[in-house]
């Protein structure tokens, strides 16, 4: 039975998504790693082609359209008109198009009961910013599911605006250091300083409260990877990812830090893998 209807993400939050290049993020800079490393993790835990895969909070269909490519049906959802628009005017030139596209709420799914074999949660755990949000979105993604459905969820580290900060010398605005500090403390993201570098409103997991998370949606053998390592950071990233030998090394780094427990809150992002279970 499906719940009844939420509000959307906080208005700033659709109002940074309708003026921000999402659809073009993951081309550029640090962002490039994060890509090539989430879609490796991905192509290790799901299930092989043709395998029924809703790409919650898509965007405008950056893995949603290279895992079509893979032979996935894969239905885009996204709270963004604006992102999914994108995807739809994509999708009329891809020639590997999507099986639907709806701007919807994580918490209010168009989908049936048991319906996918795969769930993709790659960006909205960020912006729900209460637990209970959260956790109606990873219920409706257990709902959506089929027994032993894959989940894939994204986090943003609680430890990225500190480390961030180190690199870019940001303590030098007073407002940075005071968005900095809450982030610390509880993980409620709040940038009013009017600069967009600084995000939008979001919420930061320790890579142990995204598992418990999880499990207390219901989802069970919970693991959380690393994404990008501490490569993210390097301040000559740019100049290590053109040369294919660097950019190998930061992947690989990348690759054997994933699991250890010591340093995967130093990853940016984190992807918690799990199956519902029976």
């Amino acid at each position: 039975m499906k719940p009844e209807h939420k509000p959307c993400p906080p208005p700033e939050v659709l109002e940074y998504y309708a003026s921000f290049s999402e659809e073009s993020r993951r081309e550029h800079g640090i962002f490039q790693l994060e890509f090539v490393r989430s879609k490796e993790i991905l192509t290790r835990v799901l299930p092989s082609p043709p395998a029924r895969v809703i790409d919650v909070g898509g965007a405008a269909g950056a893995y949603s359209f290279w895992l079509a490519a893979q032979g996935y049906e894969v239905h885009l959802v996204d709270a963004s008109p604006r992102l999914v628009e994108v995807a739809r005017k994509q999708n009329t030139v891809s020639d590997s198009p999507l099986a639907s596209m709806s701007a919807a709420d994580a918490r209010n799914l168009p989908q049936d009961d048991g319906c996918a074999e795969v769930i993709l949660l790659m960006g909205p755990l960020y912006h729900l910013i209460l637990e209970e949000d959260r956790r109606t979105a990873l219920q409706e993604a257990l709902r959506v599911l089929t027994v032993e459905g894959t989940i894939v969820a994204a986090a943003i580290s609680r430890y990225v605006s500190a480390l961030d900060g180190l690199v870019r010398k940001l303590l030098l605005d007073s407002r940075f250091v005071e968005i900095r500090d809450r982030d610390l403390a509880d993980g409620q993201h709040r940038n009013e300083t009017g600069n967009p570098e600084y995000f939008t409103t979001a919420y930061f997991h320790c890579p142990e409260d995204l598992c418990s998370e999880m499990e207390a949606a219901g989802f069970t053998h919970v693991k959380v990877f690393g994404v990008e390592g501490p490569g993210w950071m390097l301040q000559d990233f740019d100049s290590r990812w053109i040369d294919p030998l660097m950019r190998r090394d930061l992947v690989d780094v990348a690759r054997a830090l994933e699991s250890e427990p010591s340093v995967i809150g130093v990853s940016a992002h984190l992807l918690a893998i799990s199956r519902k279970p029976e």
